[in-house]
């Protein structure tokens, strides 16, 4: 008994595992399905961080922005059964939009497998959609193995969520370490035949330009990719929710594909001789139901560079399929020269397109969101963090605020509503000092407003523009679209946002007309407790170029 109380238990094997990866901060909501971990994190509590989140969603969430933001594996840690049911959307998120993360799930006992135990469930079938790999670890000599093998999958070619599960007896047994050092991130490199001949069709084209997006990139690569474009003259676009690779005020930026296009990049896209696409699935988003590009042979020379080997040629049939990724094709890109039929003048064009379509627009009503969107960048430095979950609202901050570049945003490809505030919060506990503006809808923050509770425990508090008009307004819109006024479940009954926001010690402000916005705002930038800045908003302005009124079939 003394030898066997001289060796560490799998919690702490584990915990100890983890560090050795480089985790120094995970979230979570403790479970009693996994104690022994949390009693090995006691030992590293010195420079490791669990951050105690109020549901496992917003944790997820959190989990994702964190990785986005510091290029490094989020970690997660819930119990099972309703625990690893909550964090499922933010594996989703994960899983779409190629974001590196470790779910860890507490599991019942070895011994009640199979038998419907306390909140058992088969992790390996509910996690089967949405993640690269799915363990368990059933042997306590096998923890440092298992941990190693997830950080890989996580990291490598295409990155996104692993999932473990612990089995409770694991966690409690004892055994000997068997460290192992940390992953190594393994990326595909670049065939530089293939690469060769794509270069020649792109570089004599007379029109071409480049879709960049996707969840592989690193500030390097961004870098590198602005730094050719504008020397070369050729226009960059991005991929839906992918608008801060490139500085959107830079001379090569032409505009991003997502919801409400402008239609002029549309055009240019669909008639460039050769389209060059760096990390982007061309997934249905981006490609407005997949029908910008025709299916499967594009009218334009497709030149198609993902990570995933797996995701080439799934839809589209492109000229040349290049299994790179964005940092090394970059690289190699940086030393390509374009002929002279290039036309530098249309680089400066597809910018000077992207600039009016930015314009502020004006709507019925008082409060402008365009006009409020479009100010933001007097007031706020080009590094500041905006977030958003998923509602027609942040059709007004993706059309109208220039994101500043790599990471300035943070939003989810999978349009998945509630996440703006938890990766709000999470950016403030990653740089307490960086400007971070959460942009929600009312139905959007309400899906995750109890992580205002996570932002006051770690003083995290971002500055959040909930913009309400008291319905779910996305569904609102298709709903009038598809079946005029025969209105069923999307009208909302809200709290009153002042007093919730001041429940939590935050300075919150209600603002219905555009010109009382500067004064809110410039007090939240002052406040050291962030702010909430209601922004009320008429029912009738469910887009910029639309009222709800005028949608009726």
């Amino acid at each position: 008994m003394e030898t066997k109380n001289k060796l560490p238990h799998g919690g702490q094997i584990l915990a100890n595992a983890l560090v050795r990866q480089g985790v120094d901060l995970a979230f979570g909501v403790p479970g009693e399905s996994f104690l022994p971990l949390l009693d090995g994190l006691v030992d590293h509590s010195q420079d490791f961080r669990f951050i105690t989140c109020r549901q496992e969603g917003g944790a997820a969430y959190m989990a994702d922005a964190y990785a986005k933001l510091t290029g490094k594996p989020g970690v997660v840690m819930v119990t099972r059964g309703p625990g690893a049911s909550n964090a499922m959307i933010g594996m989703h998120t994960a899983y779409q939009d190629s974001t590196p993360l470790v779910l860890l799930i507490g599991q019942v006992g070895t011994d009640m497998v199979e038998r419907e135990a306390f909140q058992e469930m088969d992790y390996r079938r509910l996690y089967s959609e949405c993640s690269k790999w799915v363990g368990s670890i059933e042997r306590v000599d096998r923890i440092d193995e298992f941990v190693s093998h997830a950080f890989h999958i996580a990291q490598s070619g295409r990155k996104g969520p692993v999932v473990l599960a612990l089995p409770e007896d694991i966690l409690y047994e004892y055994a000997e370490e068997k460290p192992t050092a940390a992953a190594h991130i393994v990326q595909p490199g670049l065939d530089p035949i293939i690469f060769k001949k794509a270069m020649e069709l792109f570089t004599n084209a007379k029109r071409p330009i480049i879709l960049a997006g996707g969840g592989n990139w690193n500030a390097s690569a961004c870098d590198v990719l602005s730094t050719w474009a504008k020397r070369t003259g050729v226009p960059v676009a991005t991929s839906f929710r992918s608008q801060d690779l490139i500085d959107n005020l830079d001379a090569c930026y032409a505009g991003d594909l997502g919801i409400g296009a402008n239609p002029l990049l549309v055009k240019r896209i669909q008639e460039s001789d050769a389209l060059l696409v760096i990390g982007e699935r061309l997934g249905e988003m981006t490609t407005a139901g997949y029908s910008i590009l025709t299916v499967p042979k594009p009218n334009s020379k497709l030149i198609h560079v993902l990570s995933s080997p797996d995701e080439l040629g799934r839809v589209y049939c492109p000229e040349f399929a290049i299994n790179c990724s964005p940092e090394n094709f970059c690289t190699a890109l940086s030393k390509v020269e374009m002929g002279k039929q290039s036309d530098r003048q249309d680089m400066a064009t597809a910018h000077s397109e992207y600039l009016a379509f930015s314009a502020p627009v004006t709507v019925k009503g008082d409060l402008q969101l365009a006009q409020i969107m479009a100010s933001l960048p007097t007031a706020i430095p080009r590094n500041a963090i905006l977030t958003n979950g998923a509602g027609n609202f942040a059709t007004w901050v993706h059309r109208f605020y220039p994101y500043g570049g790599f990471k300035s945003q943070l939003a989810p490809a999978n349009g998945s509503m509630g996440y703006g505030l938890p990766a709000a919060i999470a950016a403030k506990i990653v740089d307490p000092k960086r400007v971070v503006i959460a942009v929600c809808g009312d139905g959007d923050f309400m899906m995750n407003c109890q992580e205002l509770a996570t932002a006051a425990r770690y003083e995290a508090f971002p500055i959040i523009l909930l913009v309400n008009n008291n319905m779910l307004g996305t569904i609102r819109m298709h709903q009038e679209r598809e079946f005029s006024k025969r209105v069923m479940g999307t009208g909302l009954t809200n709290p009153d946002f002042i007093k919730f926001a001041d429940s939590f010690g935050m300075p919150a402000y209600r603002v219905s007309k555009t010109d009382e916005f500067a004064s809110a705002f410039a007090k939240a930038l002052a406040s050291d407790r962030g702010a909430l800045i209601e922004l009320v908003l008429d029912q009738e302005v469910i887009s910029p170029s639309k009222l709800l009124s005028q949608l009726a079939k």
